[in-house]
């Protein structure tokens, strides 16, 4: 009876706590490997996973753009198809790589990611069917170019639905990696939009998409900068330079504008979790980026045929710097989540002494078949 109790008791106190904080029960099983190493695993492989994603997204976005330009001028609509023909590509590499830091995140976090995600539960089922929608439109948009020549408006929207979709789905993944850090907000939780307006989700997000014009403005640099890249064959009326320094634009301008959005990122992160080590972290990814942005600003003021001469100390200046950001969040993640990990050790003691006392019970006074 006493062993009944004892169980209870602590049944009632791993549900909740005198605070209205859950305390978490962990999983009584190993991780499949080390701890160092999966946290390297985490963020080396979600950085890759998010460039993609940002590719994937910003070349729909600008794609849909180019092609609704394109209505009136011909060239723009031969650019949206250039850009089109690198959506899927990207696409592939993202779900391919994606999986790495999803299966990180689920071992070194299981129980928070699993709360937050049954907390927003409809929409995170969803993101499967809604992925799926958003594949199938890009393919049939890429490969129906010249069958929709005298119906483009339709043409164009296949490309415009498949964008909103994938601007809607890293919304859900952001509100539920945001979530899962505050244990003590699942209680007032009801939902995925009820989560969605927690602190830091649409700041966070305005930075994601923000990143996603920078990162793909450069990529479309290096891409139709490369000299097996026809360009002349390609186009009539657009220069190879004039179409570059549209995209070294784009990146300066996305670039910039995230000295406002990383800020507020910054400023409305919950500081329970804020250390002096994570602000010198973003603020050394900082300075890197402000290095990167004075280069694109020189090669921009610089003269024509010399375009481009700064483009790999740019693409390895700012990779630096988005390997400085995915530390700092991953900082400030495993600070957040600190509290709440010591007291799921405290409770796996609490478990395996109640498992020893268990045991012991039956050693000494047997099981009921013995006495049967």
């Amino acid at each position: 009876m006493h062993y009944f109790y004892s169980q209870l008791e602590l049944l009632l106190f791993s549900l909740t706590s005198s605070s209205g904080v859950p305390v978490l029960r962990d999983i009584p099983l190993p991780l499949p490997l080390p701890e160092w190493l999966l946290v390297f695993l985490l963020v080396i492989s979600f950085l890759l996973h998010i460039l993609f994603v940002n590719l994937m997204v910003g070349g729909s976005i600008l794609t849909f753009w180019a092609e609704i330009k394109g209505l009136k001028n011909k060239e723009y609509d031969r650019l949206a198809r250039e850009i089109a023909n690198t959506i899927t590509v990207n696409k592939s590499l993202a779900v391919v790589i994606g999986v790495a830091p999803l299966l990180s995140i689920n071992a070194l976090y299981t129980v928070f990611f699993y709360s937050a995600n049954s907390l927003t539960g409809t929409l995170w089922i969803s993101i499967v069917p809604l992925v799926t929608i958003a594949f199938l439109l890009l393919y049939f948009h890429k490969y129906s170019w010249g069958k929709y020549k005298k119906k483009k408006r339709f043409h164009i929207w296949l490309n415009g639905i498949a964008a909103v979709i994938l601007l809607f789905v890293p919304l859900i993944f952001l509100t539920n990696i945001n979530l899962m850090l505050f244990p003590e907000k699942w209680g007032s939780v009801k939902g995925f939009f009820s989560a969605m307006f927690l602190a830091n989700v649409l700041p966070r997000y305005l930075h994601f998409l923000c990143a996603s014009f920078a990162v793909t403005g450069l990529f479309l640099f290096w891409y139709m900068k490369r000299k097996r890249y026809v360009f002349e064959e390609k186009f009539k009326d657009f220069s190879r330079n004039r179409v570059l320094r549209k995209w070294y634009g784009l990146a300066l301008v996305a670039s910039l504008t995230q000295l406002v959005l990383g800020p507020l990122n910054f400023f409305t992160l919950p500081w329970q979790a804020v250390t002096w080590g994570l602000a010198y972290i973003l603020l050394a990814g900082v300075g890197f980026a402000l290095l990167a942005m004075f280069l694109m600003w020189r090669e921009l003021k610089g003269p024509e045929e010399k375009l481009g001469r700064y483009f790999y100390p740019i693409a390895i200046i700012l990779s630096i710097t988005v390997l400085f950001m995915g530390t700092g969040r991953h900082v400030y993640r495993a600070t957040a989540l600190a509290p709440h990990n010591h007291k799921k050790k405290i409770e796996k003691l609490t478990t395996t002494k109640n498992m020893v006392s268990m045991g012991n019970t039956v050693k000494k006074h047997g099981t009921m078949a013995d006495h049967v």
